[in-house]
């Protein structure tokens, strides 16, 4: 008895596994058939403002998706010595910045200085601000999770 049931469960886990597994390779079947694409900072990408609750100055190009869907990846652009002010996403964030010195703080946590070619991860609903501290415009790849957005936050995060 106690072999029938062992027996049955690992019959029960083995199409278990054949089912995520292809539903695993459907999910790469589809991604496989996407259109790549390539950006540069430099390439023809659209340019446009930012959020409204930024200066001006500051703009935006959409890499990849649909900034108003999921997963989209831009391009966030900050001329020498503008700051944004503290604000919140409904998303997190993973950003590299790509271009200039970026000074980056989250509300309960010590400011960093992002270069080029640093990580920074955001976590959702958790106020920041930045000032691009460089003589250089910064420039900082985003990928967001959610839609893109920006809102502000009515206190500080010092």
């Amino acid at each position: 008895m106690k072999l029938n049931r062992t027996f049955i469960a690992g019959k029960v886990l083995a199409v278990a596994a054949l089912v995520v597994a292809s539903a695993c390779a459907s999910s790469i079947a589809q991604t496989a058939t996407s259109t790549p694409l390539a950006h540069s900072v430099e390439s023809d990408l659209p340019w446009g403002p930012c959020p409204p609750i930024f200066p001006e100055g500051c703009q935006i190009g959409v890499l990849q998706g649909d900034p108003a869907a999921p997963n989209a990846d831009i391009f966030l652009r900050v001329p020498a010595g503008l700051g944004l002010p503290a604000h919140t996403h409904t998303s997190a964030e993973r950003m590299i910045l790509v271009s200039g010195e970026l000074r980056v703080k989250y509300l309960g946590a010590p400011p960093v200085t992002l270069r080029p070619g640093h990580y920074a991860y955001g976590p959702a609903a958790l106020p920041h601000d930045a000032t691009c501290i460089s003589s250089e415009t910064c420039t900082l790849f985003i990928a967001f999770e959610g839609p893109v957005d920006a809102i502000a936050f009515a206190g500080s995060v010092e």
